[in-house]
């Protein structure tokens, strides 16, 4: 069996992350989530972390305070972050905003799906396809 998985997901949205955990649960209840309200939020907690930083980032984009375009940025340059996969997860389906979070090193690309199966089917998909970086 493998080591829980720990996500962090960023998202102003309660509701999307309310409805993010219950899909992890059912997906995995050995995993851990926790969530952090905007990019500000989301740096400090990963910054301030002295335990294991988590398995993956779920962030979303548009936030306010610091939105998750300018938080991939930083996290790419933290060399405590730079290697946690970061999965974008908007609302958004744009080629654009796609193609801009790749430059900007994101590892994947999640459009929010309105049902808990499709979420689901997402989430998997992430856990099984990118693995988690080995962080000392």
């Amino acid at each position: 069996m493998e080591d829980k998985k720990t996500f962090l997901i960023i998202d102003d949205d309660n509701d999307d992350c309310d409805f993010f955990y219950e899909v992890v649960a059912e997906i995995d209840k050995t995993s851990y989530c926790f969530s952090a309200m905007d990019g500000e939020d989301g740096l400090k907690k990963l910054r301030n972390m002295t335990t294991q930083l988590p398995d993956f980032i779920f962030l979303d984009l548009n936030m306010p305070r610091m939105d998750g375009r300018q938080c991939l940025v930083e996290l790419k340059k933290d060399p405590k972050l730079r290697d946690i996969p970061v999965i974008i997860f908007t609302t958004s389906s744009a080629q654009k905003d796609i193609d801009e979070t790749s430059k900007l090193g994101a590892t994947y690309f999640l459009t929010k799906p309105s049902d808990f199966q499709s979420l689901r089917k997402k989430i998997e998909h992430v856990m099984e396809k990118i693995r988690p970086a080995l962080i000392l």
